[in-house]
C-alpha cells in the first residue's frame, strides 16, 4: 500500500544551519497494517508525513502507493488517497462552517465536484449516523459552527472527516498530543476502533511511548532522520515502555559512538589517548 525507497531530505544544504531530515528511509506498510512512528524531537517523523502527503519534495529516493509511484506527484493529486489528522485540532476543520458542512467538505474529497447542494437529506442521515459512532452526541448539533466546539470534539470530528471516505492510507501526525489526558485517551480509543472497523492502512507518528505501544500492529523507532528499530507485529506484543528506553538509549549510544569514530579515524588517537 505504501513503499518508500532509500528516501532523502535535506534542508539548508551547504549552509551552516544544515539539517538532515531523513537519511535513507526504507518502510513499507501493507494493506492494513497500522504502524506507530516513535522518536524525540528532530527525529523526521512529521518530515516523513511531509513527503509522503506530498507537501515536501525528496531529495532523493521513491515513494510509492497502491503500486504505483508518486515521488514528483503533487500534493493535491494524492490527497483524494489519502486521510490526514494534525496535531493541532484547528487545522483539519473549518471553523466558520458549520459540522454537516465541513463533513460535506470531507465527503467529496474523491468525488468530481458539482454545483448540487453539498448537504443533502440523504447526507445529512448518513453524517448523524456516523457522528452517533464517536458518541459525543454530535449527531444532535449538525448546523453548529465548528469554532464553538471544544479541541477534543474538534480532533474526533477531524478524524471522522479523515476517514469518512475510507482513504488509501491514513496519517495521524500526533494527533492526540494537543489535548489533556482525558481528552487524548479518547481519541486514541477512537482511532483504534475506527482503523480496526474500516481496515484503514495507517501511519501514526507520536511521542507517547505508551500509546505507540498500546496502538498498531507494528512499531518504528526514529532517531535524527533514520529508522533505528522496527518491531513486527510479535515483537510488539513484548514490548513495554522500559524495553522500549532501553533500545531508545542503546541505538543513541551506538549512534554517538559512530560519529565519536568517524570524527577520529583509526590511527589518529582518541581524546586523552596521547597526542594533542
Amino acid at each position: 500500500m505504501l513503499q518508500l525507497k532509500n528516501v532523502h531530505k535535506v534542508f539548508n544544504e551547504g549552509q551552516p544551519d544544515e539539517r538532515v531530515a531523513l537519511a535513507g528511509i526504507d518502510l513499507e506498510l501493507k494493506s492494513g497494517d497500522f504502524v506507530t512512528v516513535i522518536g524525540s524531537n528532530g527525529a523526521g517523523k512529521s518530515t516523513l508525513m511531509n513527503v509522503i502527503t506530498g507537501v515536501l519534495a525528496p531529495d532523493a529516493g521513491e515513494i510509492w502507493m497502491d503500486g504505483k509511484e508518486v515521488t514528483r506527484l503533487p500534493e493535491f493529486k494524492r490527497s483524494a488517497r489519502i486521510g490526514r489528522v494534525f496535531q493541532d485540532p484547528m487545522a483539519g476543520t473549518a471553523a466558520s462552517l458549520t459540522i454537516e458542512e465541513n463533513l460535506s467538505i470531507a465527503f467529496t474529497r474523491n468525488k468530481t465536484r458539482t454545483l448540487a447542494r453539498g448537504v443533502t437529506k440523504k447526507r445529512r442521515a448518513f453524517f448523524r449516523e456516523r457522528l452517533a459512532e464517536l458518541n459525543l452526541g454530535l449527531e444532535n448539533r449538525l448546523t453548529a459552527k465548528v469554532g464553538s466546539l471544544s479541541g477534543g470534539e474538534r480532533q474526533a470530528l477531524s478524524l471522522l472527516m479523515a476517514t469518512l471516505t475510507y482513504p488509501s492510507l491514513l496519517l495521524l501526525d500526533e494527533h492526540t498530543a494537543a489535548l489533556d489526558p482525558a481528552r487524548a485517551a479518547l481519541i486514541a480509543e477512537m482511532t483504534e476502533r475506527i482503523v480496526r472497523a474500516s481496515r484503514l492502512t495507517t501511519l501514526m507518528v507520536t511521542h507517547n511511548m505508551q500509546q505507540a505501544i498500546a496502538l498498531g500492529n507494528r512499531l518504528v523507532m526514529m532517531d535524527a532522520g533514520r529508522i533505528v528499530a522496527a518491531f513486527d507485529e510479535e515483537e510488539k506484543k513484548t514490548l513495554t515502555i522500559e524495553k522500549l528506553l532501553a533500545v531508545f538509549q542503546q541505538m543513541r549510544s551506538a549512534a554517538s559512538d559512530r560519529l565519536l569514530l568517524n570524527a577520529f579515524p583509526p590511527g589518529a588517537g582518541l581524546p586523552g589517548q596521547g597526542g594533542e
